[in-house]
């Protein structure tokens, strides 16, 4: 029987990528493992980029006898940690050299702005493995598509960086050469060509298709497949190699009228997108019944994987039909007071879904109440869910409700337009005979030193402005998976530090820059973000419902999120969705998937019992204005029926 590329020759570096909850996880771990298995003679590294880790959950109790294959959740910020350790000196000799910027200016600008690095360091990390052969084969799990796709772009972001750094060596060069007569490369000048060095390493490697490869994972459906496309157009935009693509949980065919269904309507989603991924060579892999976790179902994982032919798949099977969401224990709308509404959860478990059905119910339910609708995932799929295009203005959906997903990365750079408008305009205009050339660039590029997030940030304050502005009283928020949105909550303090070393360089230096704009938007920021701030501790206008599923690593995941919300960020999470729960069939497949998440279900109801647990049922994926509609009306208790019990 064929077999996928990765299974039969590994390259030095396989990554798995695609958006959560597909089974990227499961892919990474069980390669590695049959990888070591079947080549003792080869050292394999196991490693997680994701900041939400489920490695250590996959693995549950599996131990290796073969001392081939090393496993690591690489922790980005103790890598930013090891790098900063390494060249704290090299850093803050460049900032005191040669501007007018003292050392407490520069250096409190390099701490503020070396988080935004942590990712990228641990690639980097990743690459200096590979480049030193430290192990033969490298296998990643990485984090969902939105997330590393900006991983990807992060040498772009770096290559700013580093000009920065080399404009503040800049006019020490030029003084040097000037009374010198010439200027020698020093150690400060070689660390800045090391590092530039290691990222275009880095990036060779992962265009080098003879040493890397990256395997998409998708599930057949709607969502997974549009962000499977904006996947593949990214990588082929980075040149990262792609010939093969992971279809996951496929339901065989069963004479139980719900798999057959199901088997159905993944066939009709596939065919969809036959002609698009018909470039790649397609693997399906069947669902099973039990969580594939441990030392047997991930041995045997790749045993059933099979070439997948849509075009032969979609003239197979009848056409599916839509079946309406079972749900029990249906809860509150959120009460009248809540302003802002955010949805979480692990990546793959519905919060899209969710917010957007719970955003159609309150335009309902709630009378005069006017929503927006908030996308702040890279990885946008308002438009797929809603049926509509949804752009990065806001749009229309109905009478009261209103979507958008944000670009926070065109936000961003429409802000650092506008400062280097402004700053042009004062150095050409007011200051055109005075010569600080070399302050002006740095200036010019301070802001290619602010800290990662500053752009997400600058998107949670669009909403704070249409807040303020009373133009909509409700707003919900379909987040970002688990680890990356923990990291946001956390970064307006970040934030706010950096705006007060902003403010300050400003104020110390009034009588030499003068920007009057964008100081006024920096202020404006800054009011923003302590309205967030402030708003985000708010347990009666700020609320987060909880979005999971019935297995063990989205239950742990979610003991994970819940209480960084609620003890460090101090955010109020009255509610959970369970979703996609197995209903209870007379097939053994679904016999037993029902049997195993009874189980989890009593966990979560034994953890969180303080928690109201809505139960949604597996059913066809609702898509559009109608089907999400349904699915609102079904989540929540009628108006009239609501009960007191949210805090």
């Amino acid at each position: 029987m064929a077999a996928p590329f990765f299974l039969d020759s590994p390259i030095q570096l396989l990554f798995f990528g695609g958006k959560g909850g597909v089974g990227k996880t499961t892919c990474a771990t069980a390669t590695a493992i049959k990888l070591a298995r079947e080549s003792p003679e080869n050292s394999f590294l196991l490693v997680s980029t994701d900041p939400a880790h489920s490695l250590a959950d996959s693995l549950a109790d599996f131990s290796f006898s073969s001392s081939n294959l090393q496993i690591l959740e690489l922790n980005a910020q103790e890598c930013l940690d090891a790098f900063k350790k390494k060249h704290d000196g090299h850093l803050r000799e460049i900032a005191m050299r040669g501007t007018l910027f003292d050392d407490e200016d520069t250096s409190q600008f390099l701490d503020l702005s070396l988080p935004g690095l942590d990712e990228l360091m641990a690639f980097l990390e990743i690459a200096r493995w590979i480049d030193e052969k430290l192990y033969d084969h490298v296998v990643v799990d990485t984090a969902p598509t939105g997330h590393t796709l900006r991983l990807l772009d992060m040498p772009k972001l770096v290559r700013k960086w580093l000009e920065a750094l080399d404009a503040l060596l800049a006019k020490n060069r030029y003084m040097k050469q000037l009374f010198k007569g010439s200027y020698d490369l020093d150690e400060l000048d070689q660390f800045l060509l090391e590092l530039s060095g290691s990222v275009k390493r880095m990036e060779t490697i992962l265009q080098d298709q003879n040493r890397c490869r990256f395997v998409p994972v998708m599930i057949a459906e709607i969502l997974s497949c549009q962000e499977t496309l904006t996947l593949l157009e990214e990588l082929k935009h980075a040149q990262i190699p792609v010939t093969d693509i992971v279809v996951n949980n496929l339901y065989p065919e069963r004479t139980c009228p719900a798999c057959l269904n199901r088997r159905a309507h993944q066939i009709q989603v596939l065919g969809k997108f036959s002609e698009k991924l018909s470039g790649y060579s397609l693997w399906g892999i069947a669902s099973h019944a039990e969580e594939i976790r441990g030392k047997e179902p991930l041995s045997t994982f790749w045993d059933s994987i099979l070439p997948l032919d849509i075009r032969q798949l979609s003239f197979a099977t009848s056409q599916s039909f839509y079946q309406d969401s079972q749900v029990e224990a249906p809860g509150n709308l959120p009460p009248a007071q809540t302003e802002l509404l955010l949805f979480g959860g692990k990546g793959g478990v519905g919060k899209t879904t969710m917010a957007c059905a719970t955003a159609l119910r309150m335009t309902q339910d709630v009378p005069g109440k006017n929503v927006f609708l908030f996308s702040m995932d890279p990885a946008h799929s308002l438009s797929d869910c809603l049926g509509l295009q949804i752009g990065s203005n806001p749009t229309p959906v109905t009478d009261r409700l209103t979507a958008v997903e944000i670009d926070v990365q065109a936000e961003f750079e429409t802000f650092k337009k506008q400062y280097a408008e402004e700053i042009e305009y004062y150095f050409n205009v007011i200051t055109p005979n005075l010569d600080m050339t070399f302050d002006r660039e740095v200036m010019e590029r301070i802001m290619d030193l602010s800290p990662s997030g500053l752009d997400e940030v600058m998107g949670l304050t669009m909403a704070i402005k249409f807040l303020a502005e009373k133009q909509y009283d409700v707003f919900i928020f379909d987040l970002a998976p688990t680890g990356h949105l923990i990291r946001l909550l956390e970064t307006p303090e970040l934030i706010e530090e950096w705006l007060k070393s902003i403010f300050n360089l400003f104020i110390k230096y009034k009588q030499i820059f003068r920007l009057p704009d964008i100081t006024k938007r920096l202020v404006q920021m800054s009011k923003n973000v302590k309205q967030i701030q402030a708003l985000f501790k708010d347990n009666a206008r700020t609320k987060l419902y909880v979005v999971s599923i019935l297995t063990e690593m989205a239950f742990q995941e979610t003991i994970d999120l819940v209480s960084a919300c609620e003890q460090r960020l101090g955010i109020n999470v009255p509610l959970f969705i369970l979703n996609l729960a197995t209903p209870l069939g007379n097939c053994p497949f679904c016999s037993a998937r029902f049997k195993l998440e009874v189980e989890i279900k009593k966990k979560f109801k034994k953890t969180f019992a303080e928690k109201h647990q809505i139960l949604v049922y597996r059913q066809t994926e609702p898509r559009g204005l109608q089907q999400l509609g349904k699915l609102g009306e079904a989540l929540y208790l009628p108006a009239r029926n609501q009960q007191i019990s949210d805090t």
